[in-house]
């Protein structure tokens, strides 16, 4: 069975990485593995989960070599190859999706990746119309 490491790195320098299972989610893992991320609908209308892509490992097709792709102050991380989602990320607009946010409680990954997390993630998206 595929799974792909999730680092999780919080705003206090404490990174933890998961293992996360092709078919389950971020948050499934993580509560899994005793790691304690902020959620509430469970449903990806709330945001309260929402944490922000910062790099995506990427191997190419029939390369045993690897190379990260990084968020900078003019890239665009590919976040449809990091992550798929189970329902609706209705929570997050188009633009927030393509700045690399992504609702932790819904997203099931498809790449190994550094996920930055914590309330300054929140603080960086507008409300949910549906929180």
């Amino acid at each position: 069975m595929t799974s792909y490491d999730i680092t999780l790195e919080w705003p206090n320098a404490k990174n933890q990485t998961v293992a996360v299972d092709a078919r389950e989610t971020v948050l499934e893992a993580a509560q899994r593995d005793g790691i304690r991320l902020p959620y509430d609908c469970r449903k990806g209308t709330c945001t309260a989960c929402v944490g922000r892509v910062l790099e995506v490992e990427k191997t190419a097709p029939g390369d045993d070599e690897s190379s990260a792709e990084s968020v900078g102050d003019d890239d665009a991380v590919d976040i449809a190859s990091a992550f798929d989602y189970h329902g609706l990320p209705e929570g997050l607009t188009e633009r927030e999706r393509a700045d690399g946010y992504v609702l932790l409680c819904i997203a099931a990954p498809r790449a190994d990746c550094r996920v930055e997390v914590g309330p300054m993630v929140r603080a960086g998206i507008g409300d949910s119309p549906w929180g």
